[in-house]
């Protein structure tokens, strides 16, 4: 073991004294960017971090020369790049999720007509890795990268609901219930209930929560133990999507999910 190898075993070396002040700083503005897709200007990181102006203008610099955020036409407001995307895509996508899905979420798409999608967890919100547009000329697109709240979307539920039960306690503990349209799940008990039917059945689904003239149905892509390791759904507009066409497309989903999980037992 080298010198460097034995620093960075020990457990002095995890302790805040080891940290490095700006590369901290750096990591906030990227944790505050990447919730802002609209982007943020340096008045706004500023208010939001409570940093020292001369410190956050140098970083945001530095940030912009290296291609981890961009500026508008304007020069005003920063937001991620996309190097940071494939970061992202490096980081949880080690075992080719995103290759070994596409034919996957395209026979979906043939099947059902709908836009489909991949997903997987980042903290507490899901993010999407890819889709397959639906043919319709009026479909629902959402953007690679897109995050969203978990206890609205139907991917979200998919994945919750099949973590280990200690795991999921630890990160509903710490959700945000938020109240988005009359139809969103907020209190506990109820969502509780949510998740173990999604568990009994193996579907989870979004019927308006987040979006009123939105709908979607998902199932999770377990590893060989059980797990997820994400999510794919269909998702169209309501005026195509009643409630009798969700159940409709159900199966189709949980059988495309399990054929997607079988490549990774």
């Amino acid at each position: 073991m080298t010198t460097a190898d034995r620093e960075q075993a020990s457990p002095e070396a995890e302790s805040p004294g080891y940290q490095v002040p700006a590369l901290v700083r750096g990591l906030k503005i990227l944790e505050y960017l990447a919730g802002v897709p609209a982007g943020a200007t340096l008045s706004e990181v500023l208010t939001a971090l409570a940093l020292p102006k001369p410190s956050v203008f140098r970083l945001l610099q530095t940030l912009a020369e290296q291609g981890y955020v961009q500026r508008d036409a304007a020069g005003w407001r920063y937001r991620l790049s996309r190097k940071m995307l494939a970061l992202g895509y490096a980081a949880v996508d080690a075992n080719g999720l995103v290759e070994r899905s596409l034919d996957v979420l395209r026979s979906l798409r043939d099947a059902t007509g709908e836009t489909t999608l991949l997903a997987v967890l980042a903290g507490r919100e899901g993010i999407v890795l890819e889709q397959v547009a639906s043919p319709h000329a009026v479909k629902v697109l959402v953007q690679v990268g897109h995050r969203f709240p978990l206890h609205s979307a139907a991917p979200g539920k998919a994945i919750l609901a099949f973590l280990p039960a200690a795991e999921r306690e630890a990160l509903l503990a710490t959700l945000e219930l938020r109240r988005f349209t009359a139809r969103t799940i907020t209190t506990r008990e109820a969502f509780d209930a949510e998740l173990a039917q999604v568990r009994r059945s193996g579907v989870a689904f979004d019927r308006g929560e987040e979006l009123d003239d939105l709908r979607c149905v998902g199932a999770p892509v377990l590893d060989a133990r059980g797990q997820p390791l994400a999510a794919i759904w269909v998702t169209g507009p309501a005026s195509r999507l009643s409630e009798q066409g969700l159940d409709a497309f159900a199966a189709q989903v949980a059988a495309h999910a399990r054929t997607l999980s079988q490549r990774f037992t």
